[in-house]
């Protein structure tokens, strides 16, 4: 894109001062400005003019989970059909790992931390042992996407093949960057981050299938026979991978999604909890939990809104295509976004200074016609690493480990 281009493109959508500095740049940084503008999406800041009120949300009742004991039932006719699918290549996963170590203290990406107390355990590591598990059952090697952001995506690419993706077969990983979302002031103008780049963030957990399909890899994945992708976080260290008993339950129950559960320690645990709205399965996050939801009893007396989602998730690529092809609500975040002002000069805000806009996977599950909760054993598949210490941390993380008999 040439500079009178992007002007072009600029000045449509409001944003010419993006290009306030440009005669003072370098030759190499007018071309990473002009291809960034060439490259973002500035109609998402026009749906600040059209922004509805927050939270409103449809009827809330119950979505029964399979529980623990059903599952046991019928584990071994679930296990088989998942390995089956898997040995198929039918079954893909996609690991969400665009994200920065900065609430642990490290400048890396989150998964080059390292847990280990006697020896080097990265959290990279930790989920790619937790797969090799289910390739060593299967003999059969599941395609691993990974997803990283422009923040992190040359440090990890590096990390993983200077370490031999710790044991994984490098011809069934696939590496693709997340989409950016221009970051804005409260009237909707791009921050700078620098002279040469607009702030930018990364488009949310939800558009990780967008951002595969960007980069050609879901193409690929389709072109492969995937039909199942098993979607999870960077930060559980202790969540089991294309786990063939899960598999095999949605198989079996016809279902177009699926999402691992676990039961609350509390009605009022940080985590979002998996329900139907307006007769379509959904997730309410914990902030929007009113009191009644929160307390509210089912039948047999147990608590109604009794099971957590732990972002591990299984889509049939068939319903992510129609889902792309509508795309997903885009959700308003306010936030601390740092920037350049007047004078040129780096400002870090004390407080929200405008918006970042994200998609989030729990709109996926609300576009698609059933999802089986399928409840796993929080001790031994919930670890998630959040922050340093405290609740949700590397060190209630690494206790969790030693209780599985895993060494650190």
């Amino acid at each position: 894109m040439d500079y009178a281009k992007a002007l072009e493109k600029l000045a449509a959508a409001g944003q010419e001062h993006a290009m306030q500095y440009y005669e003072e740049l370098s030759k190499e940084q007018k071309a990473l400005l002009l291809g960034q503008i060439e490259a973002t999406d500035f109609t998402v800041l026009s749906s600040l003019k059209e922004r509805k009120e927050e939270n409103v949300r449809g009827d809330i009742k119950p979505l029964a989970a399979m529980q623990l004991g059903q599952i046991k039932e019928k584990e071994k006719e679930f296990r088989a059909l998942g390995l089956n699918a898997i040995r198929e290549g039918k079954v893909g996963a996609v690991l969400l790992a665009g994200g920065m170590g900065t609430r642990l203290g490290s400048d890396d990406p989150k998964g080059m931390y390292n847990i280990g107390l006697t020896k080097e355990v990265y959290i990279f590591q930790r989920l790619i042992e937790n797969l090799l598990d289910v390739v060593k059952e299967a003999g059969a090697w599941v395609p691993l996407y990974v997803m990283t952001s422009d923040k992190n995506h040359e440090n990890t690419v590096r990390f993983l093949k200077e370490r031999d993706y710790f044991g994984y077969n490098s011809e069934y990983v696939t590496f693709f960057m997340q989409e950016m979302a221009p970051a804005c002031d409260h009237q909707g103008k791009v921050y700078m981050e620098e002279k040469w780049k607009i702030s930018t963030s990364p488009n949310g957990n939800g558009g990780w299938y967008s951002s595969m399909h960007k980069w050609g890899v879901s193409q690929k994945a389709m072109a492969d026979g995937v039909e199942w992708l098993n979607v999870f976080a960077v930060d559980n260290v202790l969540q089991r991978i294309a786990d063939p008993c899960f598999v095999g339950a949605v198989l079996s129950g016809e279902c177009a999604s699926g999402a691992k559960v676990v039961r609350k320690c509390a009605p009022d645990e940080k985590i979002g909890v998996i329900c139907l709205e307006d007769g379509r399965p959904s997730i309410v996050e914990y902030y929007e939990l009113t009191d009644e939801l929160m307390n509210a009893k089912d039948e047999n007396g147990d608590p109604a809104y009794y099971f957590g989602v732990i972002l591990n998730y299984l889509f049939r690529v068939g319903d992510l295509e129609k889902i792309r092809e509508r795309k997903l609500p885009l959700h308003i975040v306010e936030k601390k976004i740092p920037y350049l002002n007047e004078k040129g000069e780096k400002v870090k805000p004390d407080a929200p200074n405008g918006y970042k806009f994200e998609q989030l996977v729990l709109d996926m599950i609300h576009e698609l016609d059933g999802c089986l909760p399928f409840e796993v054993v929080r001790e031994k598949e919930f670890a998630p690493i959040k922050n340093a210490t405290g609740i949700d941390s590397v060190e209630s993380a690494r206790e969790l480990c030693k209780k599985n008999g895993i060494e650190l």
